[in-house]
C-alpha cells in the first residue's frame, strides 16, 4: 500500500511482527560493526533484535535476508549512499553530528520521541543538507577517492582532524595485542640517555 510503512516481514510466506523503531535498527548496525562479535553472532543480534517472535531455524536465512532489505531501508535507493564509497561513516562515532543534522531536517529532537519508524528515521537521514555531518561525509569520500579538497575543505580538516578521521574499531583481542606490544616496545626502547 503506498504510503505504509512495514511493521513485518515475509519469510516463506508468513508475516513476521518486527520491532520498527529507529533506536532498534542503530542497534544492529552497531552490532554490525562491533569487531568482538564474528558474523553467526552479529546475524544473532539482528534476528533477536529485529523478529517480534523468530521464524523457525530453517528458514533464518530469508529471514535474515528480510532483515537486511529492512534495515537497508527497503525500496529506499539513495543515489549519494555513502555506501558506494567504501566506509565513510559510523553510527556511533558519528552520533552528536548525525543527530544534529536529522533534527534540523525534522524540526525537533527525533531522540526525545517514543517511536519512529526506521524507515522515516532514514528519510530524515537522506534530506540532511548544509550541516557539520555533511562537510564531514564530503570531506572523507573525497580523501577516500584521492580527490582535492578545497581551501575551506582543508582548512576544517585541520581543525577537525579528531572529527573526521574514522577510528578503527579493534577487537578485545586485538586490543590486547596492541598493548603487549605497546608494553614490550617501551621496555626495550632506551630511557632518553645521551649518546655520545
Amino acid at each position: 500500500m503506498i504510503g505504509s510503512l512495514p511493521k513485518s516481514l515475509d519469510v516463506s510466506g508468513v508475516s513476521y511482527p518486527i520491532r520498527t523503531d529507529f533506536r532498534i535498527a542503530l542497534r544492529i548496525l552497531q552490532a554490525w560493526s562491533d569487531p568482538d562479535l564474528n558474523d553467526r553472532e552479529r546475524i544473532a543480534v539482528m534476528m533477536l533484535c529485529l523478529y517480534e517472535t523468530l521464524p523457525p531455524k530453517e528458514q533464518w536465512e530469508e529471514a535474515g535476508k528480510q532483515a537486511v532489505w529492512f534495515i537497508d531501508g527497503g525500496p529506499m535507493v539513495l543515489e549519494n549512499n555513502p555506501r558506494r564509497y567504501g566506509r565513510v561513516m559510523d553510527w556511533e562515532q558519528d552520533e552528536p553530528i548525525i543527530f544534529a543534522a536529522v533534527n534540523k531536517v525534522a524540526g525537533y529532537e527525533t531522540r526525545a520521541q517514543n517511536y519512529i519508524h526506521w524507515w522515516t528515521f532514514l528519510g530524515l537521514y537522506s534530506e540532511i543538507g548544509e550541516s557539520v555531518y555533511a562537510s564531514v561525509l564530503s570531506i572523507r569520500m573525497k580523501k577516500r577517492k584521492n580527490r582535492k579538497l578545497t581551501k575551506y575543505e582543508e582548512e576544517f580538516y585541520r581543525e577537525n582532524r579528531s572529527l573526521i578521521d574514522l577510528k578503527q574499531k579493534l577487537s578485545e583481542e586485538e586490543r590486547k595485542g596492541m598493548d603487549e606490544l605497546n608494553e614490550l616496545l617501551c621496555q626495550k626502547r632506551p630511557l632518553d640517555r645521551k649518546v655520545n
